[in-house]
C-alpha cells in the first residue's frame, strides 16, 4: 500500500473515531467536540557522515471535551478502539460532574463553525526511503563541513518527513477532517579561528518534498552563517538603531500575537488592553491574516474549535483592527470567535519592502540582530530585553560580528517607531516579513 492508500485509510478510520466519540457522548452530556490527529513519517540524523539516528513514528490521540449543565470535561487517549473511546468518553463526563459552572462554556456558535471546509492542498505524497533520507541528511552536513578548513566539528544534519491528519467533530453536526505533509533538512557545523569557537545551522522546509532546497544550499548556508560569526567583539553599553534580521524580526511580531490574544485582554494582563481601533504601528504598515494560502505552511479551513478561518486585516495602516479571539474568550468579552483557537495562520506583513543593502546604507551606524537568547519580554508591560549577537555596522556596510550584549526597549514603542521593514521575507515561518529597521534601543554591553 502506497503512502496515499495509508493516510486515507488512517483518515477514514479516525472519523469513524470521532463519529463513534460523538455517538457515545450526546448520551450523558449537553453538547461534546471531539479532535484527533495523528502524524506519520521518519526522522534522520547523521554525524561527521555517520548515521546517528532512523526513526519511524505514527503517533496520535483523541481528546474529547463534554458540556454538561454549564460544566467541562475534558479526557484523551491514544488508544483508538472501541472500549478506549468508549472509557474516555465516559471519563470526560465524570470529570464535568466536579468542575465549576461557567455560562461562558460551551462548543463554538453553529453559524460560525466550518461545515464545509476548503481543500486548501496541504497533502502532498512522497515515498521516501530511508537510505534517500539518509542522503538528504548527510549531503546537507557534508557540503558544510567540506565548505571552509575552518570548520572543524559538526553537530550533523537532519531530514524529516511526516504526514498529518486532523478530525474534529461536535454535536452540532460538524465533522471535517484535512491531511497535510511536511518536509524540511537541516544542517549544523562549528567552525573554528584563534581559539574561537562559533555554531550556526541552516534549513529548509517545505510541504512538498521538491519545493525543499537542496542539500548543497542548506550546507552552503550553513557554512556562510557560521563562518560570519567569527572573531565576535564586544559593543560598548550605548544607544543605537537596530536592524532585526528577519529570522529574528517574526518574534517581534509574535509577542503582538499575544498582546492581542483575546484571553489576555479578558484577563487584562496585556499592557494594549485599550488599544482596539488605535494605531499602535505606523501608518504605512498593515498585517494580513491568510489562513487558506493554498499550500501554506501555517494554512488551515478551521481552527481548533471548528471555526472557520477567514482573511482578516489585523492590523491596517498601523490601526488594531481585531482581538484574537478563542470561542471562551469571545463570550468573556461578549464578542465573536474570530477563529484563533490554536494560534494564528500565515501573517503577511506588509510594509515599504527596503533592499537589505539599501537598508544598511540608510542606517549608516548601528546593530544588526541574527540571534536572541532569553525570554525577558513582558506581556503586562511590554518591557523588553534579551541577550543578543549579530553584527555591527558603519559606514552603511557590516563590519564585524558581535555578541554577548543585551538590547532593550519596550515594545510598544519599538512597534510604533519602526523605520522601515525589509524585502528579504521570512517564508519559513507563520508569520512573513522582513527586516525591521528601528531607530534606537538600549545596547548594555562591556
Amino acid at each position: 500500500m502506497n503512502i496515499t492508500s495509508q493516510i486515507m485509510a488512517q483518515r477514514t478510520r479516525l472519523e469513524q473515531a470521532v463519529s463513534q466519540a460523538l455517538s457515545i457522548a450526546q448520551k450523558g452530556c449537553d453538547s461534546a467536540e471531539v479532535a484527533v490527529s495523528r502524524t506519520t513519517g521518519m526522522s534522520v540524523s547523521t554525524r561527521m557522515g555517520e548515521v546517528e539516528n532512523v526513526e519511524f513514528n505514527s503517533d496520535g490521540a483523541l481528546g474529547i471535551t463534554v458540556y454538561h449543565n454549564q460544566r467541562k470535561g475534558s479526557a484523551s487517549s491514544t488508544d483508538l478502539s472501541d472500549e478506549a473511546i468508549a472509557r474516555t468518553v465516559q471519563a470526560a463526563i465524570d470529570i464535568a460532574k466536579y468542575t465549576s459552572e461557567d455560562p461562558c462554556s460551551g462548543p463554538a456558535d453553529r453559524d460560525l463553525l466550518a461545515f464545509e471546509a476548503p481543500d486548501l492542498q496541504l497533502f502532498y505524497p512522497s515515498e521516501v526511503s530511508a537510505d534517500q533520507a539518509i542522503d538528504y541528511a548527510a549531503n546537507a552536513e557534508k557540503a558544510a563541513l567540506s565548505a571552509d578548513p575552518r570548520i572543524t566539528n559538526t553537530e550533523g544534519g537532519s531530514f524529516n518527513s511526516h504526514y498529518g491528519i486532523r478530525v474534529f467533530g461536535n454535536t452540532l453536526g460538524m465533522l471535517q477532517s484535512y491531511c497535510s505533509s511536511r518536509h524540511s533538512m537541516s544542517a549544523c557545523v562549528i567552525a573554528e579561528e584563534n581559539g574561537d569557537m562559533e555554531r550556526d545551522y541552516a534549513y529548509t522546509i517545505a510541504r512538498k518534498l521538491d519545493d525543499l532546497k537542496s542539500a548543497q544550499w542548506v550546507g552552503e548556508e550553513c557554512a556562510r552563517r557560521t563562518l560570519s560569526r567569527l572573531a565576535p567583539r564586544k559593543l560598548a553599553t550605548q544607544k543605537a538603531p537596530v536592524i532585526f534580521a528577519p529570522e529574528v524580526a517574526t518574534g517581534l511580531f509574535g509577542h503582538l500575537v499575544g498582546a492581542i490574544s483575546g484571553t489576555s485582554v479578558y484577563r487584562k494582563s496585556t499592557f494594549l488592553l485599550d488599544s482596539l481601533g488605535k494605531q499602535i504601528l505606523p501608518d504605512w504598515l498593515t498585517i494580513r491574516e491568510l489562513p487558506h494560502v493554498i499550500g501554506g505552511l501555517a494554512s488551515t479551513p478551521f481552527d481548533c474549535e471548528g471555526v472557520r478561518t477567514e482573511d482578516r486585516l489585523i492590523i491596517e495602516n498601523g490601526v488594531l483592527n481585531n482581538w484574537l479571539m478563542t470561542t471562551y474568550a469571545a463570550r468573556k468579552l461578549g464578542l465573536k470567535s474570530t477563529g484563533h483557537a490554536g494560534g494564528i495562520h500565515n501573517w503577511h506583513i506588509a510594509g515599504q519592502g527596503l533592499g537589505f543593502d539599501d537598508m544598511l546604507r540608510e542606517m549608516g551606524t548601528g546593530l544588526v540582530v541574527t540571534e536572541l537568547m532569553g525570554q525577558g519580554v513582558s506581556g503586562i508591560t511590554g518591557d523588553y530585553s534579551r541577550g543578543a549577537s549579530g553584527f555591527w555596522v558603519e559606514n552603511g556596510e557590516i563590519q564585524y560580528p558581535v555578541s554577548e550584549i543585551t538590547i532593550a526597549g519596550n515594545l510598544k514603542d519599538m512597534w510604533a517607531n519602526i523605520i522601515a521593514t525589509g524585502d528579504d521575507i521570512e517564508t519559513r515561518s507563520n508569520i512573513q516579513c522582513g527586516s525591521v529597521w528601528l531607530p534606537e534601543m538600549s545596547i548594555a554591553g562591556q
